[in-house]
């Protein structure tokens, strides 16, 4: 997966036939990596608030991966896919660009295994991202802008032989990240839908194969800003939309689908709802006063969407619904102590 996604698919453009399913990630797949990383990683709590279930309208389930660690659900694709490696490759160690929760993750799965881990992050990342990849132990790479992080990314892996982990369009980080779903439905096996942010869809492709892989009739919605939409415009358009100038406070959303999450959301995700930078400015307000948890405006998207009009006055059959909150990491340093 040395390509950048984003070029591949829009080089293939409208002609969809060529994103198939990507039948090869299974519940399988993911009983496996839920095996492979149960030593490693945690089994996060399943949390609930009456204030929030008035306010929608139903019951809500709280699946906290702000409480995982490296304090995002990325943990779980990024140690499935480093441990998952052969010893020889290990030991040349693994390479991905990323400002965010992936590098963490990344940096940290590499250290727990005792190989290399090569971060390419813009000159311009947080201070506090760079310092948490830096402190697991990670060697962090700049780029000088985005454009440049993949080719840097490449020249890392010609080098040093690491192997290339993408932070979403990677089966084995689908299926690590597939994981949450399989706890939530163990801790909430009532569920009707389960609802996730999407970004690049790694997250929500591998929850949507397990959850419908355990039970075939659970809905699966996506919830994603307006302003960084390309999840709608191409679910409502029936081929892939490339994302294009997103600018919204979810900074973890701001990503195109890729070749392998563009599909599982084409062919098995009911619906995208959009949210405004209010409506997750609102939520993610709201968990933090009522819940008392550190969530970060990534995570507040889902619960922005159950709440907004588009959703509440539609599936009465929705009793329940599972939301995941992603990540807690909020940059404290912006504020005034």
């Amino acid at each position: 997966e040395s390509v950048s996604v984003g070029e591949e698919m829009e080089s293939a453009g409208a002609a969809d036939a060529e994103f198939p399913f990507p039948s090869w990630i299974t519940l399988e797949t993911v009983q496996d990596a839920a095996v492979r990383i149960k030593p490693w990683a945690h089994v996060t709590p399943v949390l609930t608030c009456s204030a929030l279930d008035a306010l929608a309208g139903r019951s809500l389930f709280f699946k906290c991966e702000n409480l995982q660690k490296v304090g995002a659900f990325k943990f779980r694709g990024a140690t499935n896919a480093v441990m998952k490696l052969t010893e020889e490759e290990a030991a040349k160690g693994v390479v991905t660009h990323s400002s965010g929760n992936h590098a963490a993750a990344l940096a940290l799965a590499a250290q727990l295994r005792k190989i290399p881990a090569y971060i390419v992050m813009p000159i311009d990342a947080p201070p506090v991202k760079r310092r948490a990849v830096e402190g697991y132990g990670a060697k962090v790479i700049d780029a000088p802008n985005v454009e440049s992080r993949q080719p840097i990314a490449d020249k890392v892996t010609m080098e040093t032989g690491a192997t290339f982990v993408h932070p979403y369009n990677n089966a084995d980080v689908i299926a690590g990240q597939g994981t949450l779903a399989l706890e939530l439905l163990q801790q909430a096996p009532h569920l009707d839908a389960i609802i996730t942010p999407v970004g690049g869809g790694g997250m929500l492709s591998g929850v949507t194969i397990a959850a419908t892989g355990l039970k075939s009739d659970i809905l699966i919605f996506a919830a994603e800003p307006k302003g960084a939409d390309d999840a709608f415009q191409s679910k409502q358009a029936g081929r892939f939309i490339p994302q294009a100038g997103a600018k919204t406070i979810a900074d973890g959303l701001k990503t195109s689908l890729g070749s392998l999450t563009w599909p599982v959301v084409r062919d098995k995700v009911t619906s995208v709802i959009t949210v405004s930078e209010q409506e997750i400015k609102t939520a993610m307000r709201l968990v933090w006063e009522r819940m008392k948890l550190v969530i970060e405006p990534s995570a507040a998207v889902p619960l922005a969407a159950v709440l907004s009009d588009d959703f509440r006055g539609h599936y009465p059959q929705v009793k329940s619904i599972g939301i995941v909150f992603s990540g807690g990491n909020v940059d404290l340093d912006q504020w005034s102590w």
